[in-house]
């Protein structure tokens, strides 16, 4: 069977979601192709659930900007569906005097970024926030929050369906060819189709860089190697005594062992980082080690035999272990040249953060 259809979006995590209601919006005729059996199976599923500030990443990245506008559409977005949210706070947490001028650099670029409500907090400051928090100074992050994931991703596919969208599941792209008016695209699954189309949108995820091989006429250079960097969580045993999440200062690889809290309350700590070569999400018990020693600087009161494996997810990296953390990557036609074509690589965090900003990011490159 051979269907014609203006756009297509690859990948129904919250990315792509938001990609495919904001070109559905803008008038166009939309196909959402998903390989999995339903919306965020992936990586949009397994996070910490943070909508973030905006301090971490370098000024002027797509990170920071996106990020910044993110934060700001996104909670206005839950305020108009009724997604729940919580904006209650972050405290970024130095355990010891060497860990300070990271922290003032961490204040001073997230200034630069644009978030001008971060406060520095010497440690009885900190203490009255969360008394059973150990630092020497914080960073107060007041405009923080969690969100429910799932309940953001539902909105978005009404959004989508609303506007005249449709949601393909077990719709895995097999293959791809530039025709130079558009691109044909031979879909797996049960029930395997061509679909012809003018746009094509790649927001797979961990999958994006194996999505974008497969598109004859995209030349290689443009499409990175993928990188998988594991990140597992613990959840912990009864009520912890915060009201606010708590970070250390970060690691090079992620933001560290952080504690962070559900909607209903209820403490899970993580992710820790460990690079792997496949997708696999179980969780290691023997992990946990590491996560008392990391949680014990800035939480010494925690009980021992507390913590409980949860779940793990897989920031999609497109650089290495030893190599200085990648940005955001949108590939659009000014890039690769390949006319209708936008690959987003590396969408690690804040893509969930930024996935409203990435959308309309995407729109404007398709617009060009």
């Amino acid at each position: 069977m051979s269907v014609d259809i203006e756009c297509v979006v690859v990948g129904a995590g919250v990315v792509g979601l938001a990609v495919a209601r904001a070109l559905a919006r803008s008038g166009r005729e939309v196909v959402l192709v998903e390989a999995g059996e339903g919306i965020g199976v992936g990586i949009s599923s397994r996070n910490s659930e943070v909508i973030h500030a905006g301090i971490y990443y370098p000024s002027g990245s797509l990170k920071a900007q996106l990020c910044v506008e993110g934060k700001q559409r996104l909670y206005a977005f839950c305020d108009e569906r009724g997604v729940d949210y919580r904006r209650l706070g972050k405290l970024i947490v130095a355990t010891d005097d060497s860990q300070c001028a990271a922290l003032q650099r961490l204040l001073e670029q997230g200034r630069r970024n644009g978030v001008q409500d971060l406060q520095w907090l010497d440690a009885g400051q900190a203490r009255a926030l969360e008394p059973a928090v150990s630092c020497v100074a914080a960073l107060w992050s007041p405009s923080t929050g969690i969100v429910d994931s799932h309940a953001l991703m539902l909105a978005l596919q009404a959004d989508a369906e609303a506007s005249g969208a449709s949601v393909a599941f077990h719709t895995p792209l097999a293959s791809a060819r530039c025709t130079g008016q558009g691109f044909e695209l031979h879909m797996g699954g049960a029930e395997p189709m061509t679909l012809s189309c003018r746009e094509l949108i790649n927001c797979a995820g961990l999958s994006a860089p194996e999505v974008a091989s497969r598109i004859e006429g995209l030349p290689l250079q443009h499409v990175p190697q993928a990188r998988l960097c594991k990140g597992s969580y613990f959840s912990f045993s009864g009520r912890a005594p915060f009201r606010h999440l708590v970070y250390p200062a970060p690691e090079s690889a992620g933001l560290g062992v952080h504690m962070t809290l559900d909607l209903g309350g209820q403490a899970r700590f993580g992710p820790d980082v460990e690079w792997v070569d496949q997708v696999d999400y179980r969780v290691d018990p023997n992990r946990v080690h590491g996560f008392y020693e990391a949680i014990r600087r800035y939480w010494p009161a925690l009980p021992d035999d507390s913590l409980q494996p949860a779940y793990s997810g897989i920031r999609p990296k497109i650089c290495g272990p030893t190599e200085p953390a990648a940005d955001f990557v949108i590939s659009g036609p000014l890039e690769h040249g390949v006319p209708g074509l936008v690959n987003l690589f590396g969408i690690e965090s804040p893509g969930l953060t930024s996935c409203l900003a990435l959308a309309e990011r995407v729109q404007a490159i398709l617009a060009r």
